[in-house]
């Protein structure tokens, strides 16, 4: 039995993928830096090793005795100084891999985003085939950049970069790109901090109808993982996982704010929310916030756009279909937050 190492296992998404591999049967050590809370793995039969991905040292006497590594750590966020970003997304990528031969690893599995594919709005299914746009061209971007895009664009270099490397150096590595990720311990994707403005009795929020939002339950999303382990994928390999079906965002929040008993906001148009967002975040800027606004170009538009993504290669490669269906999902999800009073 392979053993496998997990980078940025005590968070969200990690915690998940985590979990999935010890139900699995399969030896797990997970990589934490010190002082990190380990409550999201609380009784897991995982073994902890100390380091961080931006020193190689840590990381090669820390993968050393494993098989296979998942690289899922990353900054996550919307807001933050982008060298932030480019040290944990990039550097702390090639880290990893350059740690994974001197550690003797070849079987690399690693967390993408399908956010190197764009997040404008867009009519078109993207897929892995598509180009590379995680830049989004916010209105007045020239003049004071949106922080969003810090996080996409090192994404993509990130992901540039690691496969680069990986085919230089005849690594098997596999690079998942999860759409938006729902589930318990989340708490920063978006669809807690819609929850809380909804118990909060707010009536109106950035909304709209039609607009399809691509989402995929946690859970799901590890036995995506499981499976590309499972079936020991040989070369280079991108593949976007998401649910099947692709539903309104109208209709996900609905559904989050039925299970939690509250009454949804109202859709504002973007005419009245996108100027505000605007102002506030430019003026966050100015004073050199270290927390974010509100309101912000990159959180407003991803209320109004069209995100859909293309699924099938999955299907194919993975064998992979969603067994949660939304409901089941976001009932779940809720059940969580309630349990442990968040909500």
């Amino acid at each position: 039995m392979n053993k496998v190492m997990i980078t940025g296992a005590t968070g969200f998404i990690g915690s998940h993928i985590t979990r999935a591999f010890c139900e699995n049967g399969v030896q797990v050590g997970c990589l934490v830096r010190k002082g990190s809370s380990l409550a999201n793995l609380k009784g897991l039969p995982v073994e902890f090793r100390i380091g961080d991905i931006k020193n190689t040292g840590d990381l090669t006497k820390a993968f050393t005795g494993y098989d296979w590594v998942i690289h899922n750590a990353a900054k996550v966020a919307d807001w933050g100084d982008y060298d932030d970003f480019y040290h944990t997304n990039v550097t702390g990528t090639v880290n990893v891999l350059t740690a994974c031969v001197q550690a003797g690893i070849k079987n690399i599995l690693m967390t993408g985003s399908n956010s190197v594919y764009g997040e404008e709005n867009s009519p078109i299914v993207k897929d892995e085939g598509s180009p590379y746009n995680s830049h989004y061209r916010y209105f007045g971007d020239h003049l004071f950049p949106c922080k969003l895009n810090y996080y996409r664009d090192t994404k993509a270099l990130a992901k540039k970069e690691a496969l680069a490397f990986a085919a230089t150096l005849d690594l098997n590595l596999t690079i998942l790109e999860p759409v938006w990720v729902y589930g318990e311990r989340e708490l920063n994707g978006g669809f807690y901090e819609y929850l809380k403005t909804a118990k909060a009795g707010i009536p109106f929020v950035p909304g709209a109808k039609q607009n399809k939002f691509h989402v995929i339950y946690a859970g799901d999303l590890a036995k995506a993982y499981v499976s590309a382990y499972t079936k020991q994928l040989a070369g280079l390999n991108c593949i976007l996982v998401g649910n099947e079906q692709v539903e309104s965002m109208d209709k996900i929040y609905r559904l989050f704010c039925s299970e939690a008993g509250v009454k949804k906001p109202g859709n504002l148009p973007k005419a009245l929310t996108y100027p505000v967002a605007l102002l506030m975040e430019f003026l966050y800027t100015l004073v050199n916030s270290s927390n974010p606004p509100l309101l912000t170009r990159g959180r407003v538009n991803m209320f109004y756009d069209n995100l859909e993504f293309s699924v099938e290669k999955a299907k194919q490669i993975l064998e992979f279909r969603d067994v949660y269906s939304l409901e089941e999902g976001i009932k779940r999800t809720v059940s969580w937050y309630k349990d442990h009073g968040l909500i």
